[in-house]
């Protein structure tokens, strides 16, 4: 996976793979259009021309007779525009005077054939009604309803198939306004065959591409918009999508077939210009970190000034064209400057700033080479460049987005490595902690093992060691109580070896050691022992010291019986009650008080008490003159919520 993240994010063949694909395209564009080039035969282009002017506001007559016109006729070479003095077309904008146009384009001797004839102009530019005519009919109108702020290639149909003669002249008539200047493509006749591939591909190229990249930007802009709204507030996504909808909204004018006496459609598109032109601003500023006081105040204040003053209904510059190609430049050189400060303050800063200055830079030219084609400084059959730069941008953002996606990814896979060093670190270091806390609790184990060995050993078989000493040394015992002792001493040591042995939670397994060990004994005393044990539920908590109790409790118990009794029977039985097991054991001797025995200050049932309260175990005696009953309650149960070792 970090071999294929870093792939993605410097993916050194995916620029040429890019490219070869462009490239593809490209020649199968262009061989497609040499391909339908060859169907140019039948077809003819109208280059030569003659235009006159009059002063006329009436509406485009059905026929006319080019020889009948006032005036004389100038002679031009299409493509051509009436070159342009924007000074005096804007301060002619209030007047309201309306001109004429007229464009006579004689046609030379050709073989139409029989298809239809059709008509293919690239470009038409007048601010105002336009018609056809053919020998003098008008065949079709445009822009009744006004000027569009953009001139679509035009496709006329002359006839619709076999005709008398070929066409002698095409009229082109249009009206505008007395300060504005015309512009005409060169024409094309012939079948539509010959003249329909132009059309389609002008349209494609100049309209329909430039449409799309356009919607997918903004639909780019719309996932940044909501990524910006669902997440923390990130300040470069708003941008991005303020943006993506500011320049969807500059270039609806290229798509949306508005008339330019819809002032606010007008007011809308001319200010988003200067709207995203200090969006970007302040989108470099933050990609590069470096703040420019002075050109945002200059920007804010200038966006509005414009605004205001094309206002429709309250500013004093109507949102004419006759008045935005003196506000464009303005705006050409914001857009020089922003680009320009955004290369050197993002140079050796920020290469995101770099490219989106460079790109501010670029369209700011596809700019200038429109204003230049709008103002008649360039010829009408040039291309728009405006419409590009959604495109470019689209480009432009998509790969900044791409390279933010996979520089997040690749910031992800160095913290997902550093937080697995950590995490095998502290891995380690808890290891090598545990492996310590092992070894302590190895050696505390050990150490409370030998003091529980030490002092059982001392108050048990050492005691008893210690009074036989004693005894012996008075000359107070015989030779059988000895022997007794000495039995007793190793009946003790055997049940301390004994309760080291793991018992697995098992009482019965501690019983059978119990029988085993004292059974012997008993035996010898006359006493009979009776085995009647059932199973019983595991025991979680009982560990070889809790054993050790357990062990002492039932010896004092059968020690007392064929000591201080006269007794031939004992009954070992256990069982379940009230939330845990006993084991009981009853004896046929005379029995005795416990209340009295414990009174007395006597060891025996004291020490079996002390052990069941250290274990949480509870010991209980009873008595008739028929035999004695012990009876040790075992909690199923822990009492113990630390389960820590019982005392000693």
């Amino acid at each position: 996976m970090p071999a294929l993240f870093r792939s993605l994010a410097r993916p050194p063949g995916l620029a040429r793979v890019g490219w070869a694909v462009a490239a593809l395209a490209l020649v199968w564009l262009v061989w497609g259009l040499e391909r339908d080039a060859t169907r140019d035969a039948g077809a003819i282009q109208l280059t030569a021309a003659e235009v006159l002017q009059l002063s006329d506001d009436t509406p485009a007559p059905v026929m006319v007779d080019s020889r009948t016109l006032p005036g004389r006729w100038q002679p031009v070479t299409l493509p051509f525009g009436q070159t342009s003095d924007l000074l005096r077309q804007a301060g002619l904008a209030q007047t309201h005077a309306t001109r004429t146009t007229w464009y006579r384009l004689p046609v030379a001797d050709f073989a139409p054939g029989t298809a239809p004839l059709m008509l293919y102009t690239a470009r038409t530019k007048a601010y105002g009604p336009m018609a056809v005519y053919v020998d003098g009919v008008r065949l079709h109108q445009w822009q009744l309803d006004g000027a569009l702020w953009y001139w679509a290639p035009q496709l006329i149909a002359v006839d619709a198939g076999p005709r008398l003669a070929q066409p002698r002249e095409v009229l082109v008539r249009m009206q505008h306004d007395a300060g504005s200047y015309t512009a005409l493509a060169s024409v094309w006749l012939g079948p539509s065959a010959a003249l329909k591939w132009r059309f389609e591909a002008r349209q494609w190229l100049q309209l329909h591409t430039p449409a799309m990249s356009g919607g997918a930007f903004l639909a780019v802009g719309f996932f940044a918009f909501f990524i910006w709204v669902r997440g923390k507030r990130v300040s470069g996504y708003g941008l991005f999508a303020l943006l993506a909808a500011l320049s969807f909204v500059r270039a609806l004018h290229f798509y949306v077939d508005v008339q330019v006496a819809d002032d606010w459609f007008a007011w809308l598109t001319v200010n988003a210009l200067f709207w995203l032109i200090t969006a970007v601003h302040f989108l470099q500023m933050l990609l590069h970190g470096q703040r420019q006081a002075w050109l945002t105040r200059t920007l804010l204040l200038f966006s509005a000034v414009v605004a205001f003053a094309t206002l429709p209904g309250v500013g004093q510059l109507p949102n004419s064209p006759l008045i935005t190609p003196l506000i464009y430049p303005f705006a050409m050189l914001a857009g020089l400057v922003v680009s320009g400060v955004g290369i050197r303050l993002s140079w050796r800063r920020s290469l995101d700033g770099m490219l989106l200055s460079l790109g501010v830079a670029v369209s700011t030219l596809f700019g200038l080479n429109d204003w230049a084609i709008q103002s008649n400084f360039l010829d009408p059959e040039s291309w728009y460049l405006g419409p590009y730069a959604n495109l470019l941008n689209f480009v432009v953002f998509c790969y900044l987005m791409h390279r933010h996606y996979m520089n997040a990814l690749l910031q992800v896979e160095r913290s997902n490595q550093e937080l697995a060093v950590k995490l095998r670190a502290r891995e380690d270091e808890l290891a090598e902690s545990y492996g310590r806390l092992r070894q302590v609790e190895h050696k505390q184990t050990v150490a409370h093992e030998r003091q529980r060995l030490m002092q059982d050993m001392h108050d048990g078989l050492g005691s008893s060691l210690h009074s036989a000493l004693r005894a012996i040394e008075r000359g107070q015992v015989t030779e059988e109580t000895v022997a007794d002792i000495l039995r007793g001493c190793i009946d003790d040591l055997h049940l301390t070896i004994d309760s080291m042995e793991p018992v697995d939670a098992d009482l019965l397994l501690l019983l059978a050691t119990l029988r085993y060990r004292l059974g012997p004994r008993l035996q010898t005393a006359g006493i009979a022992l009776q085995w009647g044990v059932v199973d019983l539920p595991p025991l979680g908590w009982l560990d070889p010291r809790r054993a050790l109790h357990v062990l002492r409790i039932l010896q004092e118990t059968l020690t007392n019986t064929f000591k201080h009794t006269d007794a031939t029977e004992v009954h070992v039985s256990t069982g379940q009650e009230a939330g845990g097991v006993f084991v009981r054991i009853a004896d046929n001797g005379p029995g005795f008080d416990p209340e009295q025995a414990l009174r007395s200050g006597g060891k025996g049932l004291a020490n079996q008490r002390r052990r069941a309260d250290a274990i949480g175990a509870q010991v209980r005696w009873s008595s008739t003159p028929q035999g004695a009953v012990t009876t040790l309650w075992l909690p199923l149960q822990s009492p113990f919520a630390d389960s820590r070792p019982a005392p000693l």
